[in-house]
């Protein structure tokens, strides 16, 4: 079960051993609709590919969408897992192996390493962690690696331009967050921790983002208070 908030904080977030550890717990608690989230995108992926049909998941954690996209497929897809912590591709490696599934992982910087061209790509609560400066040539970088038609599917965490409601957002949050069963202590130290580390934007600007690099059409397809889910085409 995730404690990691529950000591005082000595650095800022990263994805190291410890939270690898209680990561998939972090998520459920964390995130909400976080499975329903997956199960959408899974189906949306399936709509939108062939036999032997390339899906990148930038970003993968422990792999659960790939799983879940391998668990529920008809197809044979060639599912790759991109993510710079060794310590949760560890965590995926397992239960890749422990499902037999075949999904190729790959541990680098998804900003510098380069991608197949690609029929999906998925990032979920990625972008957010990308320094702003690099976050639009990251996108141009996806646009390029998909296959005309291609579709990139993506969520974050936003924030509202209207500084009230933004703050009613957030509270609102914080309440899902103590229905999980977190404390005030552990909400105020994990977002001391993601204190510029996590830079979102607004919904608006995720789009306009969006459509600058090329995509033709981006839509939201899932939204929860501050947690969207965007659909792009290319």
């Amino acid at each position: 079960m995730d404690k990691v908030f529950t000591k005082p904080i000595e650095k800022q977030f990263e994805f190291d051993e410890d939270v690898a550890f209680v990561f998939d717990d972090m998520l459920d608690r964390s995130v909400p609709f976080y499975k329903e989230v997956i199960k959408l995108v899974a189906n949306i992926v399936e709509l939108n590919t062939k036999e032997n049909s390339t899906v990148l998941d930038l970003g993968c954690s422990t792999a659960n969408t790939l799983l879940y996209i391998d668990k529920n497929s008809d197809k044979k897809l060639n599912l790759i897992g991109y993510d710079n912590s060794e310590a949760m591709l560890e965590v995926a490696k397992k239960k890749i192996k422990a499902f037999g599934s075949s999904i190729e992982l790959v541990c680098d910087d998804i900003v510098e390493v380069s991608f197949p061209k690609s029929d999906v790509i998925l990032a979920n609560y990625m972008l957010q962690f990308i320094r702003p400066l690099k976050r639009m040539d990251f996108i141009e970088k996806i646009y390029n690696s998909l296959y005309d038609e291609g579709i990139f599917i993506f969520s974050e965490k936003i924030i509202y331009d209207d500084k009230k409601f933004n703050k009613q957002m957030i509270d609102i949050y914080y309440d899902f967050k103590k229905s999980q069963g977190y404390s005030d202590f552990e909400i105020s130290q994990k977002r001391e921790a993601l204190e510029n580390v996590l830079v979102p934007y607004s919904e608006d600007e995720n789009k306009k983002m969006i459509k600058e690099c090329g995509f033709r059409s981006v839509e939201t397809i899932f939204k929860w208070g501050n947690f969207v889910t965007f659909m792009a085409k290319r």
